[in-house]
């Protein structure tokens, strides 16, 4: 008896464990999957007809072929019944990602994950959707396929009776071209034998050997690839200097550039700052280059921005967001983080607005403040008073620097202050006259926070040089209004050194572009000495003389003849540059020192604006 009970046991244990549970996750399984839910306007569907869409989620699809022809008769009767185009997000693996109910006329494909972004890859899915009318794939489909870089778009035409009927699909070309993409020539809907995954995993294969054969070397997934944007009513060649610019900005980044693009307008739009037509252009780009990021030159305001991460799944970046990366970077100091955390806070918060889907939630309680209060104006609220703290923070250090500076004035010690553009040399200026060594690299903004070091002379003279943040083309208020505490720095000093790099063929516009920012700081009055530097790198001899025209170092001493030409790299006319400064010293201490004045168009004080 006891044998027959303990049997009894034994079998329903075996039954539960080989039947019964499998089904429980079965049925678990089985309503997981009935809760993809389907995308789009769905509010007046009868519920019915809403399972019937979330079973089209359940299905698994074949990769070879796309569908059955049971699930195409399914996806079609059903299209045909609602009136609508539906769209199918399926992976590689077959499983449906996303099913969405469109319009008569065209399907919205909502945001995609920005997983798998990297050079050479592809979305990872593909669209199949269907088509209420015998037209085959349109532009705006190929559109789709080119901004969100899917696997392939294929499109199920569906008769009257809501019938399939035929089958196209399309796919990106590894190394772009005119145009991107293929198309394949229509099929009867039961006559498709393309493997999807394999075409897709191929073609990945195929983009990432013709770009690693373009840069000579292997394809390195950790260094993003940008392509660089100018869109401007200047003329190109201004528009392509300053995308040369833009694109050294890029390297100090750590970003490869891998195309650039031009467009000349009459007006920038306030909001559509490239049209689809271009924009187009603008992927292919990306695409030939596998470039993950788009990089405009100039300040996007927030509308460009929001519209164009609207139009590609690319990251996009202006060209101040470039540079607060460039500052964060190389902020060293405790007063050099804080100022660029500040700048980019004040760059961020009018730039809140469509980061985050989240943004839109109400949310109250603890961290809330009242029950009404969105998730957007909360991080709004919380960036203000970090900037409030920042800022008070910063008002500390900048009375540390003050106590600095009239120590220092009560010691009757002068101060000179080396201003120039960026990677001009002013770092190297300051290890070459003083000896140290300070950080000097050929980068831009290398040097963020202000450095001083004494220049000591014969005769007991010395004075006190210092080194400041660098200069650009159009620098950002973001920076100027985070950096006052820097720059103030300036405002102490009896003499500004200007120094220009005498071998970029931008020099002048540089010059121009710091003496701007100077003016606007109300630095005018200050006197400063003009050191045209990198001398070594200047053609001479008969290096660049065309036409009859003046050799190049000639026409530099022309055009400049009160500046001194030298070269902090190989020392060449630092000894002259000495003993101005040893002159220039003797003078603000009432003294003279013979035979140490500098030769004539060797270099004079500059009295402020209007000596250069």
């Amino acid at each position: 008896m006891r044998k027959t009970i303990k049997a009894n046991r034994l079998t329903r244990l075996v039954r539960f464990f080989a039947i019964i549970l499998p089904r429980a996750f079965s049925r678990a399984a089985g309503r997981k999957a009935i809760a993809i839910q389907p995308i789009g306007n769905i509010s007046h569907l009868k519920q019915s007809q809403v399972r019937a869409l979330s079973r089209l989620g359940q299905r698994r699809y074949l990769t070879v072929g796309g569908y059955s022809h049971e699930q195409a008769r399914e996806l079609c009767a059903l299209s045909r019944a609602l009136g609508r185009q539906i769209g199918l997000l399926i992976d590689r693996q077959g499983r449906v990602e996303s099913v969405i109910l469109g319009e008569p006329g065209g399907i919205l494909i909502p945001a995609l994950s920005r997983a798998r972004t990297g050079a050479g890859r592809l979305r990872g899915v593909r669209l199949l959707h269907t088509h209420l009318t015998p037209e085959l794939l349109t532009q705006e489909d190929l559109m789709d396929l080119l901004f969100l870089r899917l696997d392939s778009v294929g499109v199920l035409t569906v008769n009257d009776w809501g019938d399939p009927v035929s089958f196209q699909s399309a796919h990106l070309l590894p190394a772009g071209g005119d145009p991107p993409y293929s198309v394949h020539e229509a099929l009867p809907w039961d006559h498709v034998d393309i493997d999807f995954t394999a075409e897709a995993e191929s073609l990945e294969q195929e983009s990432s050997r013709v770009l690693s054969d373009a840069s000579g070397s292997p394809l390195d997934d950790s260094m993003p690839r940008a392509v660089l944007v100018s869109v401007s009513p200047e003329s190109r060649p201004v528009q392509e200097r300053h995308l040369a610019e833009l694109g050294e900005l890029a390297r100090t980044a750590g970003v490869a550039v891998v195309g650039t693009l031009v467009q000349r307008v009459a007006s920038v739009h306030p909001r559509h700052i490239l049209g689809k037509g271009k924009l187009a252009e603008l992927e292919v780009l990306a695409l030939q280059g596998q470039a993950g990021m788009i990089v405009f030159d100039g300040e996007l305001t927030p509308a460009q921005l929001t519209s164009l991460t609207e139009l590609t799944e690319r990251k996009v970046l202006d060209r101040t967001q470039l540079i607060l990366d460039i500052f964060a970077t190389h902020a060293r100091t405790r007063a050099g983080r804080l100022q660029v955390e500040l700048a980019q806070m004040k760059y961020t918060l009018p730039r809140l607005v469509g980061r985050n889907r989240a943004i839109d939630r109400l949310m109250g309680g603890i961290g809330g403040r009242g029950t009404g209060e969105t998730k957007i104006d909360t991080d709004r609220r919380r960036i203000r008073e970090r900037m409030t703290r920042l800022r008070r923070e910063l008002e500390n250090l900048g009375r540390q620097r003050a106590f600095v500076r009239e120590r220092r004035a009560r010691q009757g010690v002068p101060m000179v202050a080396l201003v120039g553009y960026t990677n001009s040399g002013k770092s190297t200026l300051l290890n070459a006259l003083t000896r140290s060594d300070v950080l000097a690299e050929n980068k831009l903004f290398a040097t963020l926070d202000p450095t001083t070091r004494r220049l000591r002379f014969p005769h007991e003279h010395e004075l006190v040089l210092a080194d400041t943040v660098g200069f650009i083309r159009s620098l950002p208020k973001e920076l100027v209004e985070a950096f006052k505490a820097t720059l103030e720095e300036l405002h102490s000093a009896d003499l500004l050194v200007h120094v220009l790099d005498a071998s970029h063929p931008e020099m002048e516009a540089q010059l121009e572009a710091v003496e701007a920012i100077l003016a606007d700081m109300g630095l005018q009055a200050t006197p400063r000495v003009l050191v045209l530097n990198k001398w070594d790198a200047v053609p001479s001899g008969m290096d660049g003389a065309e036409d009859g025209e003046a050799l190049p170092r000639e026409a530099l001493r022309l055009r400049w003849p009160e500046a001194f030409p030298l070269s902090a790299l190989t020392g060449e006319g630092l000894a002259a540059f000495s003993r101005y400064l040893e002159n220039w010293l003797a003078g603000m201490e009432g003294t003279a020192l013979k035979g140490t004045l500098p030769e004539p168009g060797g270099g004079a004080v500059l009295p402020g604006e209007g000596a250069l």
